[in-house]
């Protein structure tokens, strides 16, 4: 702790014995020490979980943290001033019935110019969705904030202009998780917001065109992970699959091939070698590529010379 800080407590009041004394320092624990009563005034732990750092004894008494942290899920990032509805002031007592209208009326109009921007009302609207669906695709707390960035950049090139706030929520979300690496399809994503998939790749390809985004490709082997969790593969079958992947993803023949599909076919094919019961329909569907498109990589690695599966 340092000299300044231990200066401003020098002089303060014990909070039992309410004397002004001489405070030591425990120089083990980093405890202040109230030398009358000895009432411990400010240990370690409290002193830590301050999230600042001032010499002012009245803000250290009476504040404890700053704040609610600022996010840009949020549409005025939570910097906004709110008016609350307790009609009580700092002390606890009663606010009289003139000053209560007068209040009441500030209140009001805070509300309606914290939304009086319709750029703001686009936000508000679109972190409402993205809040909704956020459980439904399973995004962690950074993927949220990734989300809100790219929607904010859509929106600062106007590319919503005759677009559904869904439509470029969903684009912005499909975005943010092929830079994670997190494994959602655009066809999931469409599927959890109700909305045409057609509709959606028209909106990313514009957004990919417009803001110059070059993001990483599919990563196959999550995608085995996630189709082996959804159609309950053991997981002696799930690492065959991805040893099986590997090797062909280490030649020519996967360049131009779908992740999604060569994903179901190494998966159906480690199915097939370790005995469990795996239809190509279940893995199609699961993988949101048709059935034709299984089979012809099927058959490209049952081609390579790599792979020796059994029939």
């Amino acid at each position: 702790m340092s000299q300044k800080l231990m200066n401003s407590y020098s002089s303060t009041l014990c909070p039992l014995c309410n004397k002004p004394t001489n405070i030591i320092t425990d120089q083990e624990s980093g405890e202040l020490i109230c030398t009358a009563c000895g009432t411990v005034i400010v240990d370690q732990n409290r002193q830590e979980n301050l999230g600042w750092m001032n010499s002012n004894t009245e803000e250290i008494n009476f504040r404890s943290r700053t704040g609610a942290p600022t996010s840009l899920a949020k549409y005025d990032r939570g910097l906004s001033t709110v008016i609350g509805k307790i009609d009580r002031d700092a002390s606890g007592r009663q606010i009289d019935v003139s000053m209560r209208s007068r209040i009441g009326r500030w209140r009001t109009w805070d509300a309606r110019t914290q939304t009086n921007d319709s750029s703001k009302r686009n936000l508000q609207t679109a972190f409402v969705h993205l809040y909704m669906v956020k459980d439904a695709l399973g995004l962690p707390e950074h993927a949220i904030e990734k989300v809100a960035y790219l929607y904010r950049k859509i929106q600062e090139r106007k590319l919503i202009k005759g677009r559904t706030i869904k439509g470029a929520l969903a684009v912005a979300s499909y975005i943010a998780c092929r830079e994670m690496g997190i494994p959602r399809s655009l066809r999931e994503i469409s599927k959890i917001m109700n909305l045409k998939e057609k509709e959606v790749a028209r909106i990313y390809r514009k957004v990919m065109v417009e803001l110059d985004l070059k993001i990483p490709q599919v990563d196959a082997v999550k995608e085995i992970i996630k189709i082996s969790n959804m159609c309950s593969v053991s997981e002696k079958s799930k690492r065959v699959a991805i040893r099986i992947l590997i090797s062909v993803m280490k030649t020519s023949s996967s360049v131009g091939k779908n992740p999604m599909g060569l994903a179901g076919a190494s998966l159906y094919l480690a199915c097939k070698e370790n005995g469990e019961e795996l239809t190509q329909s279940k893995i199609a569907e699961v993988a949101g590529v048709t059935e034709v498109t299984l089979r012809h990589d099927l058959d490209l690695l049952l081609d390579l010379p790599e792979l020796k599966v059994r029939n």
